[in-house]
Order: C-alpha cells, then sequence, then structure tokens
C-alpha cells in the first residue's frame, strides 16, 4: 500500500492512497482525514486503506492523476524525528571531515539525534539557502514511521511497530556542525527542515527486500544532473531499524507518527558513490590533500530515488533545488 498527502490549503494536507505505479491516487477521506489520523487508528484505518488500494489496482474506482508539486511531506508536521547514524563508513568519513575520532562505542551503542519535526518539507519544496558560508548539504537516507511503540521493546520484538517507510533528504548545515557540538549539547541551528519522498509504503511493497528490518535495495541520489550515488542500503546498514527502535525505546515510549531514519546510506566501496557531499569532500582530501567539491549553492538541484528490481520508482522522488531567500519589499 502506498499513500500520499495533498496539498489542500490545511497544516496536514489530505490522505490519498496511491496507486502501485505511482500514477494515479484517490482520496481517503471517507477512511482517514489525513495520514496522522490513520496512525492513530491504525488497527481500523489500515485494512481499510487497504481495501481501498486493492480497488484502485483493479480500476474498480477512478483515481486522479498524482503531481509531485501538489503533495506535501507524508507527515507534514511529525511528533518527533530521530535520526540515527547505522551506516558505519559514513560515521567514519565526516568524523574525519572535522577531525573527531568515532566513538569507542561506534559498533555496539547507535549514534541517535532528534531533529526538528513541525515543518518537514515536500518532495519538490526548495531548499533556501540563507547563507552560502553554512555548508548546505543533502543526505540521502531511508527512514520508518512507527506505530504506538512502548518502553522496552526488545529488537526481537521491534519491526512489528513499523508502520511505513519513505526517503529522506536530511539537509545538513556543515560548517555549522562542529561549533554546536563542540558545546557538548548536539545539533541544533545545523538541522534545518528535513524532506521526504512523496510516497509513504507499507513494508509489504517491498517483497524480499524488506529483510531483516532492512531495505535491501539502492538509495541513487543524482545532483545536477550526474549520478553521484548507487548506495546499496542493506548489508552495511550496520544497526537495523529493529536495533534503532530498541534504542530509542530504552527509557521511553514513542506515539504513532514518530520518524526514526537510518542515517546517511554510505557504503566503503567508493565505486557506489556519495550519499552527502561530505563524504566527497573527505574523500578529496584524502586523495589529492584537500576538498575540491563545492558544498551546494544557490541553483543546485538533488534528486533522490529508490527502485525495485524491475525499475519501479517505489516511494516516488525527491527533486529539491537550492534557492535564495526571497527579498521582500517595503511598501
Amino acid at each position: 500500500m502506498k499513500l500520499a498527502t495533498l496539498r489542500d490549503g490545511t497544516r496536514d494536507g489530505a490522505l490519498i492512497v496511491v496507486r502501485r505505479d505511482g500514477a494515479v491516487a484517490v482520496s481517503a477521506r471517507e477512511i482517514a482525514p489525513t495520514l496522522q489520523a490513520a496512525l492513530d487508528d491504525w488497527e481500523r484505518a489500515a485494512p481499510e486503506l487497504g481495501k481501498l488500494a486493492a480497488l484502485l489496482e483493479a480500476g474498480q474506482v477512478a483515481g486522479e492523476p498524482v503531481e509531485a508539486r501538489r503533495l506535501m511531506a507524508p507527515l507534514p508536521r511529525a511528533y518527533e524525528w530521530v535520526d540515527g547514524s547505522a551506516y558505519l563508513n559514513h560515521v567514519r568519513l565526516v568524523r574525519k571531515a572535522r577531525g573527531a575520532e568515532p566513538p569507542p562505542t561506534l559498533e555496539t551503542d547507535p549514534l541517535i539525534y532528534q531533529g526538528g519535526s513541525g515543518d518537514l518539507l515536500g518532495p519538490t519544496e526548495e531548499i533556501v539557502l540563507h547563507d552560502a558560508a553554512w555548508g548546505l548539504d543533502f543526505e540521502s537516507e531511508v527512514a520508518v514511521i512507527l506505530g504506538d511503540t512502548p518502553l522496552g521493546v526488545t529488537a526481537a520484538d521491534a519491526a512489528r511497530h513499523v508502520r511505513l517507510l519513505v526517503l529522506v533528504n536530511d539537509i545538513t548545515l556543515r560548517n555549522l556542525v562542529p561549533g554546536e557540538l563542540a558545546k557538548g549539547f548536539g545539533f541544533f541551528q545545523s538541522k534545518p527542515a528535513t524532506a521526504l519522498s512523496p510516497l509513504a509504503i507499507t513494508p509489504d511493497e517491498l517483497g524480499a527486500a524488506w529483510q531483516d528490518a532492512r531495505v535491501h535495495l539502492r538509495l541513487r541520489t543524482t545532483y545536477n544532473g550526474q549520478l553521484v550515488g548507487d548506495c546499496d542500503a542493506g548489508p552495511e546498514m550496520h544497526f537495523s531499524f529493529a536495533d534503532l527502535i530498541a534504542h530509542i525505546a530504552r527509557t521511553r515510549r514513542f506515539t504513532a507518527g514518530t520518524l526514526l531514519g537510518s542515517g546517511t546510506v554510505s557504503n566503503a566501496d567508493r565505486a557506489r558513490g556519495i550519499s552527502c557531499l561530505a563524504e566527497r569532500r573527505m574523500i578529496e582530501t584524502l586523495e589529492a590533500g584537500a576538498p575540491v567539491t563545492p558544498f551546494m549553492r544557490v541553483g543546485d538541484r538533488v534528486h533522490i530515488e529508490m527502485r525495485d528490481g524491475g525499475g519501479r520508482s517505489l516511494f516516488g522522488a525527491i527533486d529539491q533545488k537550492v534557492v535564495a531567500p526571497t527579498i521582500e519589499k517595503r511598501s
């Protein structure tokens, strides 16, 4: 089942069910007005949404064409946005880039931060660059949307709390990171609004690619028209989503509608490319002594997508352009 949120002038948009090819959709308002409402009542809503999806797939209900520009993030605002860093190759590279050593518990204790979730960007919303000196970077990753998750859930039982999956552009202002972390209190200004893919999908849409609470498919990142990353999201995810869920639920419970990210997808094999510019810049430094690639500038565009074995886009695409801030004219 594939779900999306149609822009309708309200904060949370209108829930729609999308055909598997992503081309047409039908309103789900009679079942749940918004995705959050569906998540809050998942035991009732999910079977009804599934029936509607089956009718749409069979052509028994009329659908309307899907226009990416009319879609908000599936959850335009979420109760929580928690992001891990499950790909250790990424951790090692970006730590090296800022002259910091990975923690000694890197392989046993997941890295986690909590980002802002009150304003999540839609898949085609522009990224406003207020200051080029901040070092704007994209980060391509996968995330799950949780149902109600109890305190103390074990990794063995955690995956059953995964309701949906999305792709993420976890935008980072790299040059603000070192100063913030030096305070010893974590990210804040260096993590502006995050963007989500147009479609949120149930795990069964992944088929055999959803194994051991990991997505065993390649995440493709295209930057300014050039394919820069074709990274395998499965084998090198050191901590699975089940591991991450168990970790964050050690001391508190989580409500339906919580977003949990994998962190930037990264492979040790450099032929697979990169999912963020910080990695490319670190590789350049290792190979040539200094980075060559600049961070994102006005006019740059990033496209993030994942396809199944048959070449079908699973989540639709995140496709964002960097723009300058709008200057308001004084009256």
